[in-house]
């Protein structure tokens, strides 16, 4: 029986490599997030897509999904692993009859690991959507400098935009 010699050193820069590959969050295409309205599924990519450090970033606009949404429309929200692994929220815009500019709101956020749905209903069934945004969480929050607010760093967002339907 014939032995290779250990070559311990390769093996430790192989092992440092994967971890430094898996840690830059570069493990391959980013992930979709998928917005049911009505029964149509719609697929988005990012609209932005950072790596684990916010270190390198990549943004597209036009990775958006666009679609009529019916005033009072549920919204169901289905991300993968690779976003439910984090911490991650909901944030949307809505118009109401009466008021001069959308209004925002957010969803709770779900702890990491805890859920990889979300459906997403207005406060009032004549509200119509706006814009849903998922948000993944990065880094730890930290205070800003200047404004000293708290700052939520978010990592990647996946967008819907609601192409209102007359109320």
């Amino acid at each position: 029986m014939t032995t290779r010699p250990r070559r311990p050193g390769i093996v430790i820069a192989g092992l440092l490599a994967a971890a430094a590959f898996l840690l830059a969050g570069c493990g391959g295409a980013a992930p979709n997030v998928v917005f049911d309205v009505g029964g149509t599924a719609l697929t988005a990519a990012p609209t932005q897509f950072c790596d684990n450090r916010m270190e390198s970033c990549e943004d597209d606009p036009n990775a958006r999904v666009t679609t009529a949404v019916p005033p009072g429309a549920p919204i169901r929200i289905t991300v993968p692993e690779e976003v439910s692994s984090g911490p991650w929220q909901v944030s949307y815009a809505f118009a109401r009859d009466g008021e001069p500019a959308p209004l925002q709101q957010r969803s709770e956020i779900a702890p990491a690991g805890e859920r990889t749905e979300f459906t997403l209903e207005l406060p009032r069934p004549d509200d119509r959507l706006v814009t849903a945004q998922v948000q993944l969480f990065g880094p730890a929050p930290s205070i800003d400098p200047q404004s000293q607010q708290l700052q939520f760093p978010v990592r990647a967002t996946w967008v819907l935009v609601g192409e209102g339907t007359p109320a």
